[in-house]
């Protein structure tokens, strides 16, 4: 089974490497994006300020959902119903509850759809990972005088981060990965935006955009080289800073 998985692994990005390479030029990389050019930068940025932003609003809620969650169990009820969710409900929603309140498509009804939609994830292995604490952690704090919320932000949490940011990995990768919520709440708009008020595609929207289209093809295959070799670059940097708060 282990074999079979990294055969599937390999297979899919061996595919793309070899469809997107030949693809990539210069001219996939400029700032405008025009008909002669289907240039990715404006999606690439996008993606960037999207990954960041929804993490902003998603992390620091979801760790403190998690921290409450073994307080009120019908929490845990809720976040098991949100993860089963499709994906392309998060954009109804988010249509109807944030494009009519925002005044239009913005990177902003984008971030707080993708927030609400990985909240669960974050929550869930965040709380794996606080359970993973050894007890004798709480014990020791709670004997040397530290009270409650001392130890839980001062001991519990560091020694649960590596588990956390497996969670906000995870979460990292379905928010680059999403295009029906953000085609309903974020556009598909192939500039740069302006703000986080103006509309705005990010590298999967994009690629879908060509495709669906016919005509960018091979645009597309390289927007997916790109976009594999940004997950990878962010899961790298990610596992860095789990090694880094490990080992302190």
């Amino acid at each position: 089974a282990a074999a079979l998985t990294v055969l599937v692994l390999f297979s899919l990005v061996f595919y793309i490497l070899i469809k997107g390479i030949p693809n990539l030029k210069p001219s996939l990389f400029e700032w405008k994006y025009s008909s002669k050019n289907a240039s990715m930068m404006p999606a690439i940025i996008n993606t960037i300020t999207m990954v960041l932003m929804t993490l902003l609003i998603a992390v620091p809620f979801g760790i403190g959902s998690a921290i409450y969650l073994k307080v009120v169990p019908v929490i845990r009820m809720t976040t098991e119903t949100l993860s089963g969710i499709p994906s392309i409900v998060y954009g109804l929603f988010g249509y109807m509850a944030f494009v009519r309140w925002l005044g239009g498509y913005s990177l902003m009804a984008g971030i707080i759809t993708l927030a609400i939609m990985i909240l669960p994830l974050i929550m869930r292995t965040t709380e794996e990972a606080l359970l993973a604490v050894p007890d004798s952690y709480r014990e020791g704090s709670y004997g040397l005088g530290a009270g409650r919320l001392r130890t839980i932000f001062r001991v519990v949490l560091p020694s649960a981060m590596p588990g956390i940011l497996s969670g906000v990995i995870l979460g990292v990768g379905r928010i680059v990965g999403e295009t029906a919520a953000l085609i309903y709440t974020a556009g598909s708009v192939t500039g740069v935006p302006d703000s986080l008020m103006s509309s705005g595609r990010t590298l999967a929207v994009h690629m879908y955009a060509l495709l669906s289209e016919g005509l960018y093809t091979d645009e597309a295959y390289a927007t997916a080289v790109v976009l594999l070799v940004l997950v990878f670059i962010i899961n790298r940097l990610s596992a860095y800073v789990a090694n880094k708060i490990q080992n302190r």
